[in-house]
Formats: structure tokens, sequence, C-alpha cells
């Protein structure tokens, strides 16, 4: 099966108002020319599940700063000011999610799994509004799975069959994202034969992979 793609075919399927998942820690190891591609589509209204959202102009971050997403799901912000300044504004949500608690979520998912059990966020804001879970005379949150229309990831090489090798720490949320959304993209710096990564060198299988853009 041949799941190399252009870049218009990458994005032909994001449309107006569907949840997205970027890989990603502030831009290292995101699909920086598929996201670009987003913002000069000019969708809107989207829902993005991300570690952050970047800077204004790096990244996903690129779609906040253009007034593209309508719900960011994150847990950081502080480097986007167009970030807090459309949050103050009340033109977007955010939902703070703690770190681990949103790679918990996105695994969930992927795993099959009804939601994880948390003590982090007990007795603060992030409690608000969820079921706690007594487990041996100990409250949890219950923190629902996180899915995804479209995940875009990003890797450094990649096999014809979406094998996914990730250097460094740009390997973040890549993983777990390619396991929560109904089409999953890759971009890749470097495409090599099927067979050319040894087993256990592999960080993330292709069998979750649709399509393979490799990057000009």
């Amino acid at each position: 099966m041949n799941k190399l793609i252009t870049l218009e075919e990458a994005v032909a399927k994001v449309n107006d108002g569907m949840t997205i998942m970027f890989a990603g820690f502030l831009g290292l190891g995101s699909a920086v020319q598929i996201i670009d591609a987003i913002v000069e589509k000019g969708v809107k209204d989207l829902t993005i599940i991300a570690n952050d959202t970047a800077y204004d102009n790096v990244a996903h971050g690129k779609l906040v700063a253009n007034h593209q997403v309508k719900k960011a799901i994150v847990s950081h912000t502080g480097t986007n000011k167009e970030t807090a300044a459309q949050k103050n504004a009340g033109t977007l949500e955010v939902e703070y999610v703690p770190q681990g608690t949103l790679a918990e979520r996105i695994r969930a998912y992927g795993a099959g799994l009804g939601g994880v059990l948390t003590p982090t966020g007990m007795g603060t804001l992030i409690q608000e509004g969820k079921q706690i879970v007594n487990v041996d005379g100990k409250d949890y949150i219950l923190e629902k799975p996180l899915k995804a229309d479209i995940a875009y990831l990003r890797a450094n090489i990649v096999d014809e069959d979406g094998n996914m090798v990730f250097l460094g720490t740009s390997q973040n949320f890549n993983p777990l994202m390619a396991m929560a959304a109904d089409y999953v993209v890759v971009e890749a710096e470097k495409l090599v034969k099927r067979g050319e990564i040894a087993p256990e060198q592999i960080h993330a299988s292709g069998i979750f992979v649709d399509g393979i853009y490799l990057e000009k």
C-alpha cells in the first residue's frame, strides 16, 4: 500500500469545526509544513489538542494567532501571547490539563480505556465538574480519554509502511497521538525503504499511519 501523499492531500480532510491533534513541544516534533498549509487553507472553529499553543509564529501557534481555533486542550500557553489575548477576550476557550494527565488521556483512547484515575489536580480548578472515584480510601479524578478526527505527527525517519523514528526529545507526544485519531498523517524528514528500520528502532508503528508527507 502506497501511503505517500502530497501536501494538498495531507490537509484535504481538514474542515471547519474539526478536532485535531498536533504533536510537538513548542514546535519541536511538529508537522510545521502541514500546519502552514492548514493556516493557508483558512479552516476555522478548530479544536486543537496539543502539549501547548507554541508561539504565535511557530507551528500550530499560527492557527491560534490567525483566529482559526475555538478551543485549545493543552497543558501550557504562556509562550503564545495570542492565546492569552483571545482567552481574555472570550473568543478562545482553553482547557488546561496537567501535562502528565494530558498524555494519559490521549494514551487512554489509543489503548481502548474508559479513562484514567489520577490525584493530580485534586482540590484545584482541574477538579471542577469531574467525577471523583474513591479507591481504597483515596480520592482520584476520573479523566476521560481524548481523541481527534485527525492527528498530525512529525518524524525524522519513516519507512514506506509509516514506521517512525524520532530523534531526541522530538518524540514527545507523537507515538501517543498516533493511536488516538481517526486519520493520521506523518510529516517525514527522511523516507527509507520498507525493512530498512530495524524493528527494535521503531518508536511508533506504521499500522496507525494513513498518510506520509515527505518534507520539501
